[in-house]
């Protein structure tokens, strides 16, 4: 995943990526899977 700048009220750029689901096992999400849906974006970039 790139680094960039984000932006109140602009698109989010399309990203794909392995996050943890709550039972704990490890799935591949896009953004493009939420298109038309809306969605909190929420990173720890702390902890990595």
């Amino acid at each position: 995943m790139s680094c960039g700048n984000a932006k109140m009220n602009e698109p989010a750029p399309a990203f794909e990526e392995t996050a943890l689901m709550p039972n704990g096992a490890f799935k591949k999400i896009s953004l493009a899977s939420y298109k038309g849906k809306w969605v909190v974006l929420f990173f720890y970039p702390l902890d990595f």
